[in-house]
């Protein structure tokens, strides 16, 4: 679920100063927190619509490599794990919309949970429609009910996760390859579900830090 991305990285000189070369674990595990808590904070505090936009179309402009710098790397059930999991979602969808909303599609014909209604995007879902539900996911991020957002995020791993094992098992005896791609991208989502899952737990109970 990881690709090259060609955008030149821009990276602020004075978060980053320290990181480049032998980078001590510590210290990046407290600027990843560090970063996640005060963007949160200040943003959930005066959700400013221009601000709010900007973050939600900040990789399309610069890509997901600063994004990745700072928390690509913290642990999954944290709060920087968790908004990298969220931008990175967001990502892969926009990568590959026709891809996201078949995968989508699928998984709501598959699942018999409550799941597609937690994930929120309109049915049919289609590229539009997965691209949507997207930015939606993230703008809650910022402007409404974190748990909700970690919640949608959650359901939206989970259904897109049983749409490619479905078309998995469609392609095992013709297209064995891409069959066993869409193994591993259902085992990806799923554990992203489970690591968004637990975040928003954590989050209700004001522990994910």
């Amino acid at each position: 679920m990881t690709r090259d991305f060609h955008k030149p990285a821009r990276y602020p000189s004075h978060v980053f100063e320290n990181i480049h070369g032998g980078v001590d674990p510590a210290e990046t595990s407290r600027i990843a927190h560090e970063t996640a808590r005060a963007l949160l904070s200040r943003v959930r505090e005066d959700p400013d619509t221009e601000i709010v936009n900007r973050l939600i179309t900040y990789t399309d402009e610069h890509g997901i490599d600063t994004i990745a710098e700072l928390w690509s790397n913290a642990t999954s059930r944290s709060l920087p794990g968790s908004l990298w999991r969220i931008y990175l979602l967001r990502m892969l969808i926009r990568d590959d919309p026709h891809g996201a909303g078949l995968t989508y599609q699928r998984g709501t014909e598959e699942l018999r949970t409550i799941d597609p209604v937690v994930a929120g995007a309109s049915t049919p879902a289609g590229p539009s429609e997965v691209i949507d539900l997207a930015d939606r996911i993230l703008r809650g991020v910022f402007e409404g009910d974190f748990t909700i957002a970690l919640e949608r995020a959650a359901a939206f791993c989970r259904v897109s996760a049983a749409g490619c094992t479905s078309i998995a098992d469609d392609l095992e005896s013709t297209e064995p390859h891409r069959a066993s791609e869409l193994t591993q991208r259902a085992l990806r989502l799923s554990t992203f579900a489970s690591d968004l899952t637990s975040a928003a737990r954590l989050w209700r109970r004001d522990s994910l830090d």
